[in-house]
Formats: C-alpha cells, structure tokens, sequence
C-alpha cells in the first residue's frame, strides 16, 4: 500500500502540479525535494513508499539518482516523470530500475496509470 510520497523534481510547479495529478483526497503524505542529491537524504530519512523523479536537475540528476539507490535500497519503486521521453533515455532509466515513466506535463490518467502500476509492484514484492 502506497502512504508516503517523495517527489523530486528542481521545479516548484513541476511539484505541484504533479501533487494535483495524484490527488490530495487519497491520504498520502508528500514530501519533496528540489534534486537528487536532496532527495536521497529525504528518502534515507523517511523511507518513502514511491519516488517521483525527475532526470533533469542541478545538483544530482535523476540517472545519479537511480544509480545511487541500487546500493541505499533495490527494491525502491520509483516512477520517472521527465520531458525526456526519447526510446534511449526510457531504456536507460528502465535498465537502471525506474517501474514507470511519466512524460511531462503529467496528466491525471497517466499518472494515475502509474501509481496503480507501483502499487501492484509494491504488492507483489509484499506477498
């Protein structure tokens, strides 16, 4: 069951509009962070259910992001949402663990697809 959210994302808007597209009404807790570097510290320190990433940041990228987390937890479910969406760069994020991807600007549908994908994903693992 998906309760704790962490998006990252260097863009304020990107955040909430993202934050509007999975829907404030579903009890989740969100917590954000404007890079990777950011977000790894936030996801070490609150363990997060799903991460929201974008590949595009300052600091750490995305693809740092997803490299670093094979060693702090594998089984993490992380879902990209970049504008990026070039068949090369979905395979790399895929290849390095990514369970979805969400081209920019989200739309309801999509990530709504998305969400239900990690929660299958989050359920199989816990079974």
């Amino acid at each position: 069951m998906i309760k704790k959210i962490l998006i990252i994302d260097d863009s304020s808007v990107s955040r909430k509009i993202l934050k509007k597209c999975i829907g404030n009404d579903k009890g989740y807790e969100f917590h954000e962070a404007e890079n990777g570097e950011v977000g790894l510290a936030k996801y070490k320190e609150i363990t997060p259910d799903l991460v929201f990433l974008d590949l595009t940041m300052p600091v750490m990228d995305g693809r740092v992001f997803l490299q670093m987390m094979k060693d702090v937890d594998p089984e993490a479910v992380i879902i990209v949402c970049t504008a990026d969406v070039q068949k090369k760069a979905i395979e790399e994020v895929e290849a390095l663990g990514a369970v979805s991807i969400v081209s920019k600007p989200p739309n309801n549908e999509s990530v709504f697809r998305a969400v239900l994908k990690a929660g299958s994903v989050l359920r199989a693992r816990n079974k």
